[in-house]
């Protein structure tokens, strides 16, 4: 057993402590925990939702783009405090093609070489790599397999653990609470979906406009009433 461990890469011993401690690492970056007014919130960024859209593509072979329906089984985890992306996952089918992809989004500022490992329950983590990255962050994926599937049906909590540029390990958990109902579901309507998505980042920097003025509130009171020696 001694042998395994001792013959693990840095990475992989690194990524094998954020499964470990995820509970500690997500509960410390994520924060939702920390103000009991955001539960509400943090709640409702919990749930899965199935969004379809025709979206035209330049197969390979083809001479001009064609529309193709793209339906993707989503979950986004957002800061309670600032309202960006901290994780995001999703299963997307694409008609005509015979399998189903899994993705996940993690913010910029990872290891690419490390890649990401998801760890469903008490499940064997399933390693694969980065695709791309973008402004909001870099995405892995993998062909979304028989098994997976099965596993995030019937599972409760997902683990996409990684390794900062720093070599700190890094781990966001994701319920599995309503998947299966949004997977084998019919799929919500998008343009209500962006108007809500919209509404609650309008609530969020509402909500940081306020805590702004009242933190400069108390350090002007502060400044009138230094303390007394």
């Amino acid at each position: 057993m001694f042998s395994r461990i001792l013959n693990k890469s840095h990475s992989q011993l690194a990524l094998a402590a954020a499964i470990a401690v995820v509970g500690v690492v997500s509960g410390t970056t994520m924060g939702f925990a920390q103000e009991k007014k955001k539960d509400a919130a943090a709640k409702a960024q919990s749930a899965w939702i199935k969004i379809c859209d025709d979206v035209k593509l330049q197969e390979v072979k083809a001479k001009e783009a064609t529309s193709k329906k793209i339906c993707m089984t989503h979950h986004e985890s957002l800061s309670a405090r600032t309202g960006t992306p901290l994780v995001s996952a999703a299963v997307r089918n694409v008609a005509g093609h015979d399998k189903e992809r899994f993705l996940v989004t993690v913010p910029l500022g990872m290891a690419i070489p490390a890649g990401v490992h998801i760890k469903i329950d008490e499940k064997e983590p399933i390693k694969f790599k980065y695709s791309f990255c973008h402004v909001a962050g870099c995405v892995a994926e993998t062909p979304m397999t028989a098994e997976l599937l099965k596993e995030m049906r019937a599972g409760k909590k997902m683990v996409v653990a990684t390794i900062s540029i720093s070599g700190k390990p890094v781990g966001f958990p994701i319920p599995l609470s309503g998947f299966d109902k949004a997977y084998k579901g019919k799929p919500i309507d998008g343009e209500k979906y962006a108007n809500a998505r919209k509404a609650m980042m309008q609530e969020i920097r509402k909500r940081q406009i306020e805590l702004a003025k009242k933190a400069k509130a108390d350090q002007l009171k502060n400044a009138d009433n230094p303390p007394k020696k």
